[in-house]
């Protein structure tokens, strides 16, 4: 043991690759937000930094200057890989459960009353876990070859792909062994620990890229159910105010928006009240509104 020397340990800080200012990080949360609406807190600058020197690499660009000027100045082309670095896909099957309850209760509901196409729509539909869950909670409500449509979206193209394709790292899932074996191939040989989405479930689902800033949203009308969770908090509110505003206009008199379980949304009293754990209903304002639009015509 060694006694009277006082030692301090020398903490070996690693240089940054690239020099990364508060002027970087301010362009980036300026054109993340006009882009894609996102809002970039003050404590993201590491996650910024750590994302987007990866999209630095791919391009060649030699510091984040360059990047942001010569890269997503100059064109189209880089604005994708700009968006997929800075976007968060945190997702899982029937994840919050009561909401596939509830949604399990108004398919019946529909399917009960009418025989016209139910349309649902998953606004950030991620690797496809949650969308495929809707599909799967559909097969069980109404059984084969329901009248049902599943629109599923998100701005992240390398997060649709990944949906698309449908497969799955069995040890990640969290499932019932019974709705493994229905919805799910097992793979063999080198495909062995994967499991993919079936057919059945596949075809319900439709994906494509959706900025939820467009103008135009090429989405169903009088949707039954929007399925948009907890992708508000990543914007501020007059953004989720915008948002939500087109999204009361795209769903049906009595249709349910369904949120995260952090999201509450208070200041859009004029489109929605809430009608239940996370789920919301349009506001009678709102409701009215459309029927006298309706009769209008």
């Amino acid at each position: 043991m060694v006694t009277g020397r006082n030692f301090e340990t020398e903490v070996m800080v690693r240089p940054r690759e690239f020099c990364f200012t508060e002027r970087d990080f301010e362009q980036v949360r300026c054109l993340i937000h006009e882009r894609a609406g996102i809002f970039l807190s003050e404590n993201k600058r590491e996650l910024v930094y750590s994302r987007l020197t990866r999209r630095l690499r791919v391009t060649g660009a030699k510091s984040f200057e360059d990047y942001l000027q010569n890269f997503l100045r100059g064109g189209d082309s880089e604005w994708e890989g700009f968006i997929n670095a800075l976007t968060t896909n945190l997702t899982s099957f029937f994840r919050e459960n009561h909401h596939f309850e509830l949604l399990a209760q108004q398919l019946q509901d529909l399917a009960s009353r009418s025989r016209s196409p139910i349309r649902l729509w998953c606004s950030a539909c991620s690797t496809g876990e949650e969308p495929y869950s809707m599909a799967m909670t559909v097969l069980e409500t109404l059984g084969p070859d329901p009248p049902v449509l599943i629109q599923a979206t998100d701005i992240n193209t390398h997060v649709l792909a990944q949906a698309e394709e449908g497969a799955y790292a069995a040890e990640n899932l969290t499932l019932s062994e019974r709705r493994l074996h229905r919805f799910f191939y097992k793979g063999v040989g080198k495909h062995s620990g994967s499991v993919r989405i079936r057919p059945e479930v596949r075809r319900l689902v439709t994906f494509f890229q959706l900025n939820l800033l467009d103008a135009h949203w090429p989405i169903h009308s009088h949707l039954n159910a929007i399925f948009c969770r907890n992708v508000m908090i990543y914007f501020d509110k007059n953004t989720q105010y915008q948002i939500l505003g087109e999204m009361a206009r795209h769903l049906d008199p009595e249709g349910l928006l369904y949120a995260g379980h952090s999201e509450i949304f208070h200041h859009a009293r004029d489109f929605f009240h809430l009608r239940g754990k996370t789920v919301y209903q349009l506001s009678e304002r709102k409701t009215t509104g459309m029927t006298n639009q309706v009769e209008q015509r």
